[in-house]
C-alpha cells in the first residue's frame, strides 16, 4: 500500500514515514475496499453473480482506482450477458492503468471479431423489441424475439427472466421452470429469478390431502330360524319352481309382451338414437369447419404480422450496416477510445465523438453507452477547448469574425469553463454586428462567472450594446 500523499509505500503505522501524513483512515478504506473485491471473487466463484456484483460496486465506491475489482466487475457483467456494461468497465480500466492491463485483451477480444459485436448489437435490438411486444399485449411474437435473442446469447440473463414469466403468464409451468433452472446454472443467487421460481414450485405442486373411505360391506345372506333350526339362505337366489303348464303359459305371455315392448319402445328409441348420433355427427364436422377456418384466419393473420414484422427488421438492417446505423455508431465509439488509449490523438478522438453525436442523439442512447461517451469527451474536451480557442482568437484579431465565432464556439462546447473563450466569443458576434447573439453570450458569461473581472466585462460590453439598441 502506497501513501496517498507522497507516493512512498507505507508501514505498519498509521501515519507516512516519509511525509508524516495521518493515514489511518485510508487504510481503512483500501482496507474495506480490498474485502469487498475478495468477496466478489469468493462470490463468482461459486457463481453467486448477483452477490459478486453488489460485492464489486461497494469495492469501487470505497477505491475507484483498484483495478482488480474493475476488470473482474467486467468479466462477471459478461457472464451475466451485459456486454456493453462489461466493455464500459474496461475500457475505463484501461484508461486508469494503460499500461499492463488485462482488460486490454478484454477489449481486444471484442475488437477482433467484427461478427460477435453484431450479434451482441442484435441481441440488445431484439430484447427491447421483445420488449415492446410484452407493452403491445403480442406475448407470442415476445416469446419468438427471445428464444432469436438467447440462440444469439444465451447467457443474457434478462431475456431468460422474461421468458419465464411469459410462459408463466400462460400458465406453462414446465417450461417457466426450465427457463429458470437454466438462470440458477448462471447465477445461483439471482433475486428476480428466485421468486419466479417460487412460484412456479408452488404451481406444480401437487395436492396431497386426498383422503380414501371405505364401506363396510353388507351381508349377502338372510338368516332365519325354523323349529330348532336356523336356516340361511342366500339372497339374489331363486328357488326354483316346478315345471309344469303354467310355466309354458307364462313363456308365451311373457314373449309376446316383450315382442310389444320391443316395438312400441325398443324401435322408436334405436331409431331416435340413431337419427341423434347422425345430427351429432354433422354438428361435429361443422365446428370442425367452423374451428379449421377460424385457425386459417388466425394463421393468414399471423402471416401478415410477420411479414411486416419481416419489413421492419429489413429497413432496421439498413440501418445497422449502412454509414449512419447503430454499428458504425458503436464503431465510432470504440475508434474514439482506441485512439485515445493508444496515440493520445484528441484531433481524431473529437473527430470521431463528433461524427457521433452528428449522427445519433446521444441522450437516447444506453446508458452504458453514454457513459462511455461522456468519458472520453471530458478526457480531451480541455486540451479541445485550448486549441480551438486558440485558432478562434488569432482568427478575431485578423478581424475574420466568422471563423473566430466557430472555432470559438467549439471551444466553449468543450470547455464551459474557457472564461477566454467565452469573452472572444461574446467579441465577435459584437464586431460582427450580431448583436442578440453577443448579449446572449454576455449573458451566459454573467451567469456562469459570478464576480470576475470577465463577468464585469461582459457586462459593460453588454450595457454598451443595450444602449446602442435602444437608440
Amino acid at each position: 500500500m502506497f501513501c496517498y500523499n507522497c507516493g512512498c509505500h507505507l508501514s505498519e503505522h498509521d501515519f507516512c514515514t516519509s511525509c508524516g501524513a495521518d493515514v489511518s483512515l485510508y487504510k481503512k478504506i483500501m482496507c474495506m475496499s480490498n474485502r469487498f473485491y475478495n468477496d466478489g471473487l469468493e462470490k463468482a466463484g461459486v457463481r453467486d453473480l448477483t452477490g459478486a456484483i453488489n460485492s464489486l460496486r461497494q469495492s469501487l465506491k470505497f477505491n475507484k482506482n483498484n483495478i482488480e475489482a474493475r476488470n473482474l466487475l467486467g468479466l462477471v457483467y459478461f457472464e451475466t450477458g451485459e456486454v456493453v456494461a462489461a466493455l464500459s468497465e474496461w475500457v475505463i480500466s484501461k484508461n486508469m492503468r494503460p499500461e499492463k492491463n488485462i482488460a486490454d485483451d478484454y477489449i481486444n477480444m471484442l475488437q477482433s471479431n467484427a461478427a460477435r459485436l453484431d450479434a451482441i448489437n442484435q441481441t440488445i435490438k431484439k430484447y427491447n423489441q421483445a420488449l415492446v411486444y410484452c407493452n403491445q399485449d403480442s406475448k407470442d411474437l415476445a416469446i419468438i424475439q427471445l428464444k432469436k435473442v438467447l440462440s444469439l446469447n444465451p447467457k443474457f440473463i434478462r431475456a431468460h427472466q422474461l421468458l419465464a414469466l411469459l410462459y408463466m403468464d400462460s400458465e406453462q409451468w414446465d417450461r417457466a421452470e426450465r427457463e429458470l433452472r437454466k438462470c440458477m446454472d448462471i447465477d445461483r443467487n439471482n433475486t428476480l429469478t428466485l421468486r419466479y421460481l417460487k412460484e412456479v414450485e408452488i404451481q406444480l405442486t401437487p395436492d396431497e390431502n386426498s383422503k380414501q373411505t371405505g364401506r363396510r360391506k353388507k351381508d349377502d345372506a338372510v338368516r332365519y330360524q325354523s323349529d330348532n333350526e336356523i336356516i340361511i339362505q342366500p339372497l339374489n337366489v331363486k328357488e326354483q319352481k316346478s315345471a309344469g303348464l303354467s310355466s309354458l303359459i307364462n313363456i308365451a305371455i311373457g314373449l309376446i309382451i316383450g315382442l310389444a315392448v320391443m316395438y312400441f319402445l325398443v324401435v322408436p328409441a334405436a331409431v331416435s338414437n340413431a337419427n341423434n348420433e347422425a345430427q351429432k355427427t354433422i354438428t361435429d364436422i361443422g365446428n370442425q369447419l367452423d374451428t379449421k377456418t377460424s385457425r386459417i384466419q388466425e394463421l393468414e393473420t399471423q402471416m401478415q404480422a410477420l411479414q411486416t414484422e419481416n419489413d421492419t427488421l429489413n429497413q432496421e438492417l439498413q440501418g445497422y450496416v449502412g454509414t449512419d446505423g447503430t454499428l458504425q455508431t458503436i464503431d465510432s465509439l470504440l475508434a474514439a477510445a482506441t485512439t485515445y488509449l493508444e496515440t493520445q490523438d484528441i484531433t481524431q478522438t473529437a473527430a470521431n465523438l463528433e461524427s457521433i453525436s452528428a449522427s445519433v442523439d446521444v441522450d437516447s442512447t444506453s446508458e452504458a453507452f453514454q457513459k462511455l461517451y461522456k468519458t472520453l469527451l471530458g478526457l480531451i474536451g480541455p486540451q479541445l477547448s485550448a486549441q480551438y480557442y486558440e485558432t478562434g482568437y488569432n482568427a478575431y484579431r485578423s478581424e475574420d469574425y466568422a471563423t473566430a465565432i466557430e472555432n470559438l464556439s467549439k471551444a466553449v462546447i468543450y470547455d464551459e469553463t474557457n472564461k477566454d473563450a467565452w469573452l472572444s466569443l461574446g467579441n465577435s458576434y459584437r464586431k460582427s454586428d450580431d448583436a442578440q447573439n453577443a448579449i446572449t453570450t454576455y449573458d451566459k458569461i454573467i451567469e456562469l462567472f459570478p464576480d470576475t473581472e470577465t463577468a464585469r466585462s461582459a457586462q459593460r460590453y453588454r450595457s454598451q450594446l443595450a444602449e446602442n439598441t435602444a437608440q
